[in-house]
């Protein structure tokens, strides 16, 4: 016979996963309604929530920003984007990205992921095309990419 599942408090589910990690009021806002939480009371927590200031677009957005080019080397056209597809405006999206490179630029990110994909020399023209290819999924511009693998093409030529 299957148990009845009730769902969590509203707020004390949203102080939890709050501690755990940053989240946008969208992503929250999901969690639990997937749980089964009454969108009345949804709305109340997340008031009381944002109130409380636990609840930060901006701050999870940022968060997100950073881990996103720091540790994982993506770019920023994909972080951009990401980040609008987590409910953040494209305007503070785009601000949250540029503060997520402040510390270390685009063109080092570019190169770290390069790295990171890269095993040995470029062998020919179509192992560069794929780690260009690799370089644009992970938000770089298609001409940055082009270059740092031309760049890194030149130096294991010689």
């Amino acid at each position: 016979m299957p148990r009845e599942v009730v769902p969590p408090d509203p707020y004390v589910y949203g102080l939890a996963a709050l501690g755990r990690r940053e989240l946008t009021e969208r992503q929250l806002r999901t969690r639990l309604l997937r749980r089964g939480c009454d969108s009345d009371d949804i709305d109340a927590a997340i008031v009381r929530l944002k109130r409380e200031r636990v609840l930060d677009d901006q701050r999870a957005a940022l968060a997100f920003a950073r881990t996103e080019a720091r540790v994982k080397h993506r770019g920023p056209l994909r972080i951009q984007r990401t980040l609008e597809t987590m409910g953040i405006d494209r305007q503070a999206a785009r601000r949250a990205t540029d503060e997520g490179f402040e510390e270390r630029p685009v063109d080092e990110a570019l190169e770290a992921a390069l790295q990171r994909k890269l095993r040995g020399p470029i062998a020919d023209d179509r192992h560069a095309q794929r780690l260009v290819a690799y370089l644009v999924r992970q938000g770089f511009d298609l001409g940055a990419a082009i270059a740092a693998v031309r760049k890194r093409r030149n130096i294991d030529d010689v």
